[in-house]
């Protein structure tokens, strides 16, 4: 049986000897967290999810630059950008040693305030096998479901963190709970004005008349660095990209819908609040394949 690699994060700040990577291999079937760590208590904290391929971490870059951009906004200590790095590579390294390889994997980053009182950020990564995603990578049902904030929140109420990757995820598992109970896959978020937003793990992405368009992210929304890939995709096969507001009413009307995410890739929307879009297979095989061979 497979186990996840587990690596405790030593020094998440870069705070560490000479000699010392800054982190450590662990034992995953051992108690490792201590109680009053406020990432438990309170969720206070940010965490990255990197798809794994064939042992190459995507975007690994992007997905530390995404880390400390969330840690800024939690007024967290910037995490050392080469001990995280170096810590991804040395868990996928251990994983595929102890478990012979698997073609898709995934690392989670957490990164905490660390155990109440101290002062000092708590950090661990975990490398295992991916969930299988071939199914959605064929077409998902989706509804959508009101966020409750305004289009403008992360800058009329920059304290909801709108735009961090934080460990509290409460609200989005209960949207994606809802979705289940209303006969859906997964949800796509409006703002309480009426403009697409994102989902609980995921970003949308907009076909319409040869323009491929993705929420612009000044409106308390991830920026997706799967996202960057499919434009990188969509931009090659010769069509124009945006960033840009989008009305729940334009997407009514769009040629084709996605949810894209790091681990999940894109999975085309076949069924949006109960009306039909029409998927080309062929068109969302190559761009998951292009998103699978992504090396950098």
């Amino acid at each position: 049986m497979t186990r996840a690699t587990l690596l405790t994060v030593t020094a998440p700040t870069g705070d560490h000897d000479a000699g010392d990577p800054g982190y450590a291999i662990a034992d995953f079937g051992a108690p490792q967290v201590r109680i009053t760590d406020l990432g438990i208590t309170r969720g206070d904290g940010v965490f990255e999810t990197i798809a794994v391929i064939d042992g190459h971490p995507q975007a690994l870059g992007p997905h530390l630059m995404r880390l400390a951009h969330s840690a800024v906004l939690l007024d967290l200590p910037e995490p050392a950008e080469h001990v995280w790095h170096e810590a991804v590579l040395a868990g996928i390294a251990d994983y595929r040693t102890r478990n012979g390889g698997g073609s898709e994997l995934y690392a989670k980053l957490i990164y905490t305030r660390g155990v109440e009182g101290t002062g000092r950020p708590s950090g661990w990564i975990f490398v295992d096998e991916g969930e299988d995603f071939r199914t959605q990578r064929l077409g998902i049902r989706v509804v959508t479901l009101d966020r409750g904030l305004r289009h403008d929140v992360a800058e009329t109420a920059p304290w909801l963190l709108a735009g961090a990757k934080t460990l509290s995820y409460a609200v989005n598992r209960a949207a994606q709970r809802e979705a289940v109970r209303r006969g859906a896959d997964d949800v796509l978020f409006l703002s309480s004005d009426g403009f697409a937003l994102e989902g609980p793990t995921s970003n949308v992405i907009v076909l319409s008349g040869g323009m491929v368009s993705t929420p612009q992210t000044d409106q308390g929304i991830l920026a997706g660095t799967t996202q960057a890939s499919v434009f990188e995709f969509f931009e090659a096969k010769g069509l124009r990209t945006e960033y840009r507001r989008i009305t729940a009413e334009e997407l009514t009307t769009a040629d084709a819908l996605w949810l894209v995410s790091s681990v999940r890739m894109a999975a085309p929307i076949t069924d949006l609040d109960g009306r039909a879009y029409r998927v080309d297979a062929d068109l969302t095989a190559e761009l998951n394949r292009f998103l699978l061979s992504r090396t950098h």
